[in-house]
Formats: structure tokens, C-alpha cells, sequence
């Protein structure tokens, strides 16, 4: 059945109950029944450099089982039960697939961005209580191995550390250097250290203890450890099969190949890209350990696409933007007839622009791409929506709710449902959502969901807040507007500041634009935005300010600051990370304030406290006191601390 409009996926729902589909109970169970469909069809590929001729390295559906198991099996040999944790330190790689699947057949899988620092990640461990930890072996160029030496002397919890090394990817004198120039790794931790392959190649390739046999706990994924305080998302086998049977039934056959140039730590790759495969049996294909971020994946990206006749690629709004300056030169993309974009909305005129490009050049080909702009969270084991691949694509839109997939569009002041239109927080109930254990922390579960109508079975239905904005509109296709978290509260007015970043994004000259809540002595917050330009555009904040107040239809809304930046601090699968914003804009203000006060000092950093939120931290110079700062910043809402 194809997968057009509300009807067809109202249709696809109403064939049967979700309990009776009879689908696999766990990830190996996935596998299993996957490779014995298409044992010898490729399954992943993961390329170390990103060149046309870089080596490959493809495991087929049923080396890939095997290999799990051998996985899974080292890490119940190294003390993983059901309800241990086998934590990734780790950039893209083939070792990456088979912890990440072996892992959550083992015990429970907790991926964590390699991009944070030693404290941050030390939390994380203990946050899950990881008891093994896979990580990359010193390398050169990556400090990865020696952030988890330090992450690890941290987090006591962690009894082995299984180390991969990347020279197994190399061939010619970079094989034969590398041993040569290694960084040397200081080791702080008691932790025993293996090696990946070495410690693999004892295990056989069944596995040798029985499979779950109920649904659990798989997997943790962690949100917004970037900011220090990391949270831990809980997903069970049955949202992750959710996923793959979603790529089955309505996105992927064993005949399509996706291109993934996104971190397996994060759910797009992991849930969405690699999850949607287990099902159908649609080859991966990973490019270079960083990805989108690897060398010259960008330069090289179409030459990828010819050369692993790549149908669907997986991308973010920033990597369309990076590959409009790459033209497609003479290269055969005519396999590719999807894009699927996610984690922030697509700018309209973006979208066209890339969707030209790509079919124009090929005219002359049976390819015809469409790019569909889809909607997922990690507490939701991810996806949600999606603009459907056969039916209309309304640019803008996060598309149609999927099977099984219920959205509720309820009123922050009223928490009633809204109507048709009306923008309210977008909260979901889907096989993915692990009802009011949401996060591994029970704390943070409070308040997260509301109560829907019964279900089938009688039991009352939670929908998961997600803190998104936005509205459905009458033909059931779902609209993002905002963050309820990201309001900004002018004086008690309510201000979305998506209304200030589509202004700002109309303008050609910019790329992406990022608003925020600013302190304000008076109205406790006003309206700033930041910009990052197009390359070798020059505009002046004078001229843009000038441009969003004719574009801004509510006054209150007008940025009473605009910052050009050279770029926009991102999240790893390039979404603006507006906790760096709001920190750049306490610091400028409040010391702006200090300085106006006469108060000889200066904002020391900002730091998110678990309690308190973003903390100012004062540097304690000379004879000034807290009663100096608290007369500079009383009239602020913003918490401060005086230390030094």
C-alpha cells in the first residue's frame, strides 16, 4: 500500500492492532529474521576516507548477524547482563554498528557524543552506571581516547574499557606511520583494557546465551549533555522496532541504499537511518568516521552517491546548505530519489534550490528527487512524522503522523485540546513512547506527560510532552511553530521566536538565524536574534534589523539586538544550540550592567545548574562584594554567583 495521504495511514492502521502485527520481540530477533530474507545482500558499509576509491568495508546481512552475536557475546563475557550498560566513546566505524547492536542484545546500549568533555561524558557513566566502555584506541588527530581515560578515572562504575583501533582502516605507509606517532593516552583508572577485534575473535558467531525473551530496556540515549547536565532517554525493544517496521512498511526495500553521514551516537542515525534497515534490509552507508563533518565528504558527496548508487539520503537543513556550494559536475546520481531531512525545518527557499539543483542534473536520467522533511525525538525512540514519500510534500510541514502514531495538540495555558490550527504543545503516544519512564532519572519524568483516552486494552493513554510547538492543520499534516521552553517572555507577552528566525531567514543574504530571550532590567526579556550569513554575502546588523522589523509583524517581537556571527553554534546533527546563544547574551548584558554600576568585575562564564538553570559566575576581584554585584544586577532575573 502506498503511503499518500491521512486515509492511507489511517487504512494501514486499521488492518490490525499493533499487538497483532507479530513482529520480533528484540533487536537479535530483528536480525535474525532479516538475514535469513537477504543473507547475502550488503547491509552497512562504513568508508574510513571519503574519496571514490577509499576502501570499503560491507558486511552483508548475514555477516553482520554473526558479527553481532560475537559482539554480544564479548560483552556478557566481560559481566553484561540484561540490565548492564555497555556505553560508545566513538566517531563512525564498523566496530560503531556492531557495539551499538551487540550492546543493546547484551545488556542496555548507551551511545555518548564524542564532541563532549571528560566531566560531561564521567556523567553519563555514571548517570547509566556503565560498567563496560568501547572507545577508540589513541590515534592521531582525535583526542577521543584520552577524553575516556580521563572520563573513566571519573566514573568508577566502568570495569573494562574495549578499546578499536583505526588502523585496521588503513593501507601503505599510513599503516606503517601510524604506530610510529600515536599520542601517548595518560591512564588514571584501574578499568581493564582489551582490544575490540582481538577480544571479539574468542566469542563464536551464535550466541551463547539465550535471547530476551520479553520486551525491555535496550538502549540510553542522552539529551542535551552539551550542556553539562545530561538527561537519559530510556528505549525499549518495542520502539525500536516500531522504527524498522516503520522502514519496512512504508520507506525502504532490500533494494534501496541510504547514505548516512550522521553520528551513530545520535537517534537519526542510529533509530532512524540504521533502525528503518533492520527491517527492510536496505543497505547503509556510513562515509568516514565524522561524516558530514569527515574530510572532504562535502567536496566528494556526489561521487559517493554514483558510487555506492545511493537512493535515499539521510540530512540536515546545514548539509544542504554546505552541498548547494558543490555542484554535481558530471556525476551519475540518477539512483537517488529521497531525501530525508530532519532535526530543524527546512527554509523554503533552501529546499527549492536544492531540489533544482539535484533534478536538473538529471534531466536526462530516470531519477526524480523529492526531499521529505520528517519530525522525531529521542524520548519519543524518535520518529514521529513524516511527509509522506508518495503524497504531498507542504514545505514547511513535519508531514503526517505515522501508524500507531497518535498527536495531541493541547493548549499550554488551558492544557485542553486545541482545535484545528490552533498551535498548542505538540504531545505523542506511539509504540516508541516508554510511558511515564521516559528518562532513567524518575524526577524528570514529572509532569511530562498528560492522560489521553483509553486504549484497547482499557488502560488510559500518556502522551509525551515534548515541548515543541505547533498545529495541525485540516488535512492532518503536522506543523512545527516553536519551543514551549524557547518562548520568550516580554513582560509577561508571550513572543515565538520562530516568527523573528523565518523574518530573518527570508533575507538572501542569510543562512540560518537563531532568536532568543535576552535579559532585560524591565520586561525580565526581549527579543535577540543571531545570524550566520551565506558565504560572501555583506550585510550590516543595521540593514538586517531594518529588514526584520518590515518583516515581524508584531512589534514586541523586533530584536532590540542582532548579532552576526561567522557561524551559528550546532548540535552534532546541526540544529542551533540556543543554550550557547542565551550564554553569549547573559554574558554581554549583565556585564554591560556591572560596567554601567561601576563595579569593578566581569561575568567569569555561564554554567547550566540542575535547579537554579543558567548561573552567571562572577569573578571576586579587589574589594568588591555581593552587595556591590546584587546592586549592579538586582533588577535581573538571572542567578549569579560571585566566586574566586
Amino acid at each position: 500500500m502506498s503511503y499518500v495521504n491521512m486515509a492511507d495511514r489511517n487504512a494501514i492502521e486499521n488492518e490490525m492492532s499493533w499487538d497483532d502485527r507479530g513482529l520480533p520481540v528484540t533487536t537479535f530477533g530483528q536480525i535474525t529474521k532479516t538475514a535469513a530474507a537477504f543473507p547475502n545482500r550488503p547491509a552497512v558499509t562504513f568508508q574510513m576516507f571519503s574519496d571514490d576509491g577509499a576502501p570499503a568495508d560491507t558486511l552483508s546481512w548475514a555477516e553482520l548477524r554473526a558479527q553481532v552475536a560475537q559482539a554480544a557475546n564479548m560483552f556478557r563475557a566481560l559481566g553484561v547482563g540484561e540490565t548492564d550498560v555497555v556505553a560508545f566513546l566513538l566517531p563512525n566505524t564498523s566496530e560503531t554498528i556492531l557495539t551499538y547492536l551487540g550492546g543493546q542484545v547484551a545488556g542496555i546500549v548507551n551511545p555518548i557524543n564524542p564532541l563532549l568533555d571528560a566531566e560531561q561524558i564521567a556523567a553519563i557513566l555514571r548517570e547509566t552506571g556503565a560498567k563496560v566502555l568501547v572507545t577508540l584506541k589513541a590515534f592521531p588527530k582525535t583526542d577521543v581516547a584520552q577524553k575516556a581515560a580521563d572520563a573513566v578515572a571519573l566514573a568508577p562504575n566502568v570495569k573494562s574499557v574495549v578499546e578499536v583501533d583505526l588502523l585496521r582502516y588503513l593501507t601503505g605507509i599510513k599503516k606503517f606511520i601510524v604506530p610510529w606517532i600515536r599520542p601517548k593516552v595518560e591512564v588514571k583508572h584501574s578499568a581493564k583494557i582489551v582490544d575490540f577485534r582481538k577480544e571479539m575473535a574468542n566469542h563464536g558467531r551464535e550466541l551463547a546465551f539465550a535471547d530476551s525473551t520479553e520486551d525491555r530496556v535496550a538502549a540510553y540515549f542522552h539529551t542535551g549533555g552539551t550542556t553539562g547536565m545530561p538527561k537519559v532517554a530510556q528505549h525499549r525493544y518495542s520502539g525500536i522496532i516500531y522504527n524498522a517496521w516503520l522502514g519496512d512498511r512504508l520507506l525502504f526495500t532490500e533494494e534501496d541504499v541510504q547514505i548516512c553521514p550522521l553520528p551513530l551516537f545520535h537517534v537519526f542515525a542510529a533509530i532512524v537511518s540504521l533502525g528503518a534497515s533492520l527491517g527492510s534490509g536496505a543497505h547503509v552507508v556510513f562515509p568516514t568516521p565524522q561524516g558530514y563533518r569527515g574530510d572532504g565528504v562535502f567536496d566528494n558527496f556526489w561521487k559517493l552517491i554514483e558510487r555506492h548508487k545511493v537512493t535515499f539520503m539521510i540530512t540536515v537543513p546545514t548539509a544542504l546548505s554546505a552541498l548547494m556550494q558543490r555542484p554535481v559536475g558530471n556525476c551519475d546520481i540518477s539512483t537517488l530519489r529521497i531525501a530525508f531531512c530532519g532535526s530543524a525545518p527546512l527554509p523554503l527557499e533552501l529546499y527549492k534550490r536544492f531540489e533544482k539543483v539535484v533534478n536538473d542534473a538529471t534531466t536526462d536520467k530516470p531519477g526524480k528527487l523529492s526531499i521529505c522533511e520528517g519530525y522525531g525525538l529521542t524520548e519519543a525512540t524518535c520518529l514521529v512524522s513524516i511527509n509522506p514519500p508518495d503524497g504531498e510534500k507542504r514545505v514547511g510541514s513535519i508531514g503526517l503522523p505515522f501508524p500507531y502514531t497518535k498527536v495531541r495538540i493541547v493548549s499550554v495555558s488551558t492544557q485542553t485540546d486545541c482545535g484545528v490550527d490552533e498551535i498548542g504543545e505538540i504531545c505523542v503516544a506511539s509504540p516508541g513512547v516508554y510511558d511515564g519512564k521516559t528518562y532513567t532519572e524518575t524526577a524528570k519524568n514529572n509532569d511530562l506527560f498528560y492522560p489521553g483516552a483509553e486504549n484497547p486494552a482499557g488502560e488510559e493513554v500518556q502522551y509525551l510532552r515534548t515541548g515543541d510547538l505547533g498545529r495541525i492543520d485540516p488535512d492532518g499534516y503536522l506543523w512545527i511553530t516553536g519551543r514551549a521552553k524557547d518562548l520568550i517572555i516580554r513582560g509577561g507577552h508571550n513572543i515565538d521566536p520562530a516568527e523573528i528566525e523565518e523574518a530573518l531567514a527570508g533575507h538572501d543574504a542569510v543562512a540560518f538565524a537563531g532568536a532568543i530571550g535576552q535579559p532585560d532590567a524591565h520586561a525580565g526579556e526581549v527579543p535577540c536574534a543571531f545570524v550566520e550569513l551565506v558565504d560572501g554575502a555583506s550585510i550590516t546588523t543595521e540593514e538586517l534589523l531594518e529588514y526584520a522589523k518590515k518583516h515581524i509583524h508584531e512589534r514586541a517581537a523586533y530584536p532590540k539586538h542582532l548579532e552576526i556571527l561567522d557561524e551559528l553554534p550546532k548540535t552534532a546533527v546541526g540544529k542551533i544550540f540556543k543554550p550557547d546563544l542565551r550564554k553569549r547574551a547573559i554574558t554581554r548584558i549583565l556585564n554591560a550592567a556591572l560596567t554601567d554600576a561601576g563595579v569593578g568585575t566581569t561575568i567569569e562564564s555561564v554554567v547550566e545548574d540542575k535547579k537554579r538553570g543558567l548561573v552567571a559566575k562572577i569573578t571576586k576581584t579587589g574589594s568588591v562584594t555581593e552587595a556591590d554585584v546584587t546592586k549592579a544586577l538586582g533588577a535581573f532575573t538571572t542567578p549569579w554567583d560571585l566566586v574566586g
